[in-house]
């Protein structure tokens, strides 16, 4: 695929191959503005990759670099996010600036490329995620409107349609066995939640990352009964 080199500054060196794939949006009002500030020394931030919404890729870092994108982050037991993974930036406004849907020809892209990356490191489809799922408390991109179910279908990532579990929602202040075996679900597929059966305010931060990413028809933080049904379908699928 055609790359166009933006060679960013702020890099280190890795501390591991690249086992993660995570996705991010912009979050900035113009693609050039956030090109800009990626390869802004005093910034100290950057991404491996951003795609723009007309489908164009810009390479900033080397894979084979560190780059910095995850911050404090956590998935499947690794905390050295940015050492273990490759970033990809994708152009869009996000909720600050007026959240729209990705165009077809950037998705295409967006597609392109991991598809690309996958083919020099070994990246598991539970490892391709959202800069939300690894930083729930923090981030909520790359959002409900990124389609990951296309993504999935491609090839890239995990996706389960599922009917609703039986059972009442369940929602913060609640305690319980089922409770209980939400958050040890959510764990089992990556967030950092030790199941405690309270759900306690990071579980429904948790449980509304989830929905930006496997349930995006429905993001409130409660686990409803098509919720859980996902969650239970994700894990049969990726374990």
């Amino acid at each position: 695929m055609n790359i166009i080199e933006a060679p960013s500054p702020n890099f280190d060196t890795r501390t591991a191959p690249p086992s993660l794939l995570v996705l991010h949006y912009t979050g900035m009002r113009t693609g050039q503005e956030a090109l800009d500030r990626l390869r802004d020394p005093e910034a100290k931030v950057s991404s491996h990759y951003l795609v723009e919404e007309d489908g164009r890729v810009f390479r900033l870092v080397a894979e084979e670099r560190r780059a910095w994108h995850a911050g404090v982050s956590y998935w499947r037991g690794r905390s050295n996010v940015n050492g273990e993974s490759i970033g990809i930036e994708i152009v869009n406004p996000g909720h600050e600036w007026g959240y729209r849907a990705f165009p077809d020809v950037q998705i295409a892209s967006v597609i392109a490329l991991v598809a690309d990356i996958r083919t020099r490191w070994d990246i598991d489809d539970r490892d391709i995620i959202g800069h939300s799922d690894i930083a729930p408390d923090r981030k909520d991109d790359p959002g409900e409107l990124f389609p990951w179910k296309r993504l999935a279908e491609a090839g890239h990532g995990i996706w389960a349609d599922w009917p609703p579990a039986p059972g009442a929602p369940i929602g913060e202040g609640e305690e319980g066995a089922a409770v209980f075996a939400l958050q040890a679900g959510l764990t089992r597929l990556g967030f950092d939640l030790p199941p405690s059966g309270r759900f306690d305010a990071a579980t429904t931060v948790a449980v509304r990352a989830f929905q930006r990413h496997w349930r995006p028809e429905r993001v409130d933080g409660i686990a409803d009964g098509e919720t859980r049904a996902r969650l239970i379908a994700l894990l049969r699928i990726s374990t």
